[in-house]
C-alpha cells in the first residue's frame, strides 16, 4: 500500500516528535493519539474518504471545524473536551509547518481555530475535619483497608494528581529522614515533595506487610489490585467515592458534593494556605509550571478573603443613625429640604 503524506506525518508526529522533542508523558502521548483516532473516524464516515487514500490537502479547516462540532452535538463532549482535541490538533499543524512549508498557510488556518470559553468549575475540597473523617473510613483489620488508608492519606499529604499516584513504585520512596517521595509530574517532569512521621510511619507499615521493601519489589506498583496490577483511575475514584459516602452518613457537612480524587489535591493546596505557606512553595509542591496557576486556591478561599477584610477594615458608620432613619414618615423628611 502507498504511503500518503498524511500517514508519514501523523506516524512521525506521534512516534518520534511527541516523545523526542516534545519529551510529552505518556497520558498525553495517549490524549493526542485519542483525537486522532476521533477524527479518522469522522473523516472515514461522514466525509465518505477511505483512510488508506487520506491525504493532508484532503483534511482543511472547515473539516476540523466540523469534526470539532460532530464530537459536541453527536458525542455530547463539553467546551472543555472540544479544546483538549483542539489542542491536539493545533500541536500536530504547529509541527506540520514545521517539516512541510507548502502546507503552510492550511496550517496557519487551522491554527486559527479558537477555542471556546468554558465555564470555571468551583472548587471541591475538604475541611481539615473533613480529612480526618474520611480517613477513618477504611477498615484496617483488613489488608484492603490498610492499603486504602495508606492510599488516601498519601494522595492528601502528597497532593499528587491521581495519575501521579498510579505510576509510583516503592523506589520513589525515601522514608529515612528528611522523609521524601519523588513524583514525576506532567512532561516527565520530577519534583520532590517531603513527607511527615505520621506518613511515613504509615507507608513503612504498608510496604513491609505487602513485602514491598525488597530489594526485587523496587519497581513494582506502590498500589495495586488483587491482579497485582496497577490501580486505575476509576478503581481508585471508586475507593474515594466508597470512603466518601460513609463518611456522609455520619456527617454530611463535612463532604462536599462531587467529591473526585482532585479534591484531596485540592484540600492539601487549600490546607498549605490556610496555614499560611507561600503560593511559590505550593506551586512546588502541586508541580504547577506557573504560580499563576496555583492562585486559584488564593482566589477561592472565602475564609482567608474574610480575613484580610477584617484585617483591613476601617469603622467608617457614624454611632449615630442618620436623621432620615429617626424619622418615621420619609416623605416628610424629604419635604422639609
Amino acid at each position: 500500500m502507498k504511503t500518503t503524506d498524511f500517514s508519514k506525518y501523523i506516524s512521525d508526529f506521534i512516534a518520534r516528535y511527541l516523545i523526542d522533542e516534545k519529551g510529552a508523558s505518556n497520558n498525553t502521548i495517549a490524549s493526542y493519539r485519542d483525537t486522532f483516532v476521533l477524527l479518522l473516524n469522522f473523516i472515514q464516515d461522514k466525509k465518505r474518504i477511505k483512510i488508506e487514500k487520506l491525504t493532508l490537502d484532503k483534511i482543511t479547516k472547515t473539516t476540523i471545524t466540523e469534526f470539532l462540532d460532530w464530537i459536541q452535538k453527536e458525542r455530547k463532549c463539553s467546551n472543555s473536551t472540544r479544546n483538549s482535541r483542539l489542542a491536539a490538533i493545533h500541536s500536530f499543524y504547529r509541527y506540520l509547518q514545521l517539516e512541510s512549508l507548502g502546507y503552510l498557510y492550511e496550517c496557519q488556518k487551522v491554527l486559527s481555530i479558537k477555542f471556546k470559553k468554558t465555564k470555571k468549575e468551583s472548587i471541591s475540597y475538604l475541611t481539615i475535619e473533613g480529612i480526618k473523617l474520611l480517613l477513618q473510613q477504611p477498615d484496617t483489620s483488613r489488608m484492603k483497608g490498610r492499603r486504602d488508608l495508606a492510599l488516601l492519606s498519601l494522595m492528601y499529604d502528597s497532593g499528587a494528581r491521581v495519575q501521579e499516584i498510579i505510576d509510583l513504585a516503592p523506589s520513589d520512596l525515601r522514608l529515612n529522614k528528611p522523609a521524601t517521595i519523588k513524583i514525576i509530574g506532567k512532561g516527565n517532569k520530577v519534583r520532590l515533595v517531603p513527607m511527615l512521621d505520621a506518613q511515613t510511619d504509615l507507608l513503612k507499615n504498608y510496604l513491609k506487610e505487602n513485602r514491598l521493601n525488597e530489594t526485587f519489589a523496587n519497581m513494582y506498583p506502590l498500589f495495586f489490585n488483587s491482579r497485582k496490577e496497577k490501580l486505575t483511575r476509576s478503581g481508585i475514584n471508586y475507593i474515594v467515592k466508597k470512603y466518601a459516602e460513609k463518611a456522609m452518613k455520619i456527617d454530611e457537612s463535612l463532604i462536599p458534593d462531587g467529591i473526585s480524587c482532585h479534591s484531596l489535591r485540592h484540600s492539601k493546596a487549600m490546607h498549605l494556605l490556610q496555614a499560611g505557606v507561600n503560593l511559590v512553595y505550593i506551586r512546588d509542591i502541586l508541580g504547577h509550571v506557573s504560580v499563576q496557576t496555583t492562585e486559584i486556591y488564593a482566589r477561592a478561599d472565602s475564609k482567608q478573603k474574610r480575613e484580610a477584610l477584617e484585617k483591613a477594615y476601617v469603622d467608617v458608620i457614624p454611632e449615630e443613625n442618620p436623621i432620615w432613619l429617626k424619622n418615621a414618615n420619609l416623605i416628610t423628611w424629604l419635604k422639609s429640604f
